[in-house]
């Protein structure tokens, strides 16, 4: 026993120095038997004695090997993954939005492939290309800054679904805030405290940003104070917020209010504000937008735009796998935002 027990520890340690992986090759040497039988043992085939599957197991344990994911999805056909292309893994809201994918995944056995564009186009492409590589069932891509042919060309006629953005695509499926509604809901809140003097710090040219300002100018117009809106551009950054805190204090012109494109801009504003001795919300009221779980924090406690993070992740993974199935009709999920009030918000000065 204890000779075969070293000539045992030998071939391992002669498999591990040939590769790094261990194959169904090494297990049928190891086992004594063939490839073919151990490729039956390892897709749980009923036509394999007890005694041949615990010797193929047993063989496979000893040598640590691990099942080709790979090579079983290609003959399958599927891969049991799913492609995330989060814009930007330094806001919350996206990491958020990945925790609702990822925990539902988990319940249905997939895996993800995350990835993230850094907020800029260029990268986006480079790394749509290379989850393309992986061949997953689908892709979701979080408030991607490509072009739309761009992402349809790219995409091609792997399940798509795109949260945060709408595109002209029917082949694509989106899973949406309706943006608009929650800018007139932040504004309507500091109109009904007394604001009169409304500023707001765009996103720029990201996701969600031209519905945000839309919705924020005809608030404006609706309240009668069209004439006073006042758009600060931005971006969907803390340095953009701080940027147009800068900008505002500079102008002398200080409003008694700001809406922000998001809790990130909301976060960077207020501290900006708080270093020149600008209290918030006793001279500024501050609304973001999104939610996202740094909105609660005790020392912040921000009034901000409630968007259902986790849950539009799972739908989105839901939609993508409905594709995979075969479904052909296109689908829109559109969620309404609430309003959450905390203490960044208060009567004018």
């Amino acid at each position: 026993m204890a000779t075969g027990g070293r000539a045992a520890k030998r071939e391992v340690a002669r498999v591990r120095r040939r590769t790094a992986y261990v194959t169904m090759d090494d297990v049928a040497r190891e086992a004594g038997v063939s490839r073919a039988l151990v490729s039956l043992v390892m897709r749980d085939s009923p036509n394999v004695s007890r005694h041949r599957r615990d010797r193929v197991l047993a063989a496979a344990e000893r040598l640590g090997y691990r099942p080709n994911a790979i090579a079983r999805n290609l003959a399958s056909r599927k891969t049991r993954t799913v492609g995330v292309l989060l814009n930007d893994l330094h806001n919350p809201f996206f990491a958020e939005i990945a925790s609702g994918i990822e925990a539902y995944a988990s319940d249905i056995g997939y895996r993800l492939l995350l990835i993230t564009g850094g907020r800029r186009e260029q990268r986006e492409h480079a790394m749509l290309e290379a989850l393309l590589e992986y061949r997953p069932d689908g892709l979701i891509l979080v408030s991607p800054r490509l072009n739309g042919p761009r992402i349809a060309a790219d995409v091609g006629t792997v399940p798509c679904v795109i949260i945060g953005r709408r595109l002209r695509n029917a082949d694509i499926d989106y899973v949406l805030t309706d943006d608009a509604h929650g800018a007139e809901l932040a504004v309507e809140h500091l109109v009904g405290l007394g604001h009169e003097d409304i500023a707001h710090v765009d996103g720029g040219r990201g996701a969600g940003a031209a519905p945000r300002r839309a919705g924020y100018l005809k608030a404006m117009e609706q309240a009668g104070l069209g004439r006073r809106a006042r758009v600060v551009r931005g971006e969907f950054a803390e340095d953009a917020g701080a940027n147009a805190a800068h900008e505002l204090l500079r102008s002398g012109d200080l409003p008694t209010a700001v809406f922000a494109a998001n809790d990130l801009v909301a976060i960077g504003l207020i501290d900006r504000l708080d270093r020149d001795g600008v209290r918030v919300p006793e001279d500024v009221s501050v609304v973001g937008f999104d939610n996202t779980f740094v909105a609660a924090l005790s020392h912040i406690e921000l009034t901000t735009i409630d968007q259902p993070r986790q849950e539009m992740g799972r739908e989105a993974l839901q939609l993508v796998l409905e594709r995979a199935d075969g479904r052909t009709k296109n689908a829109t999920r559109m969620h309404v935002p609430e309003l959450v009030r905390r203490s960044t918000t208060g009567p004018p000065r």
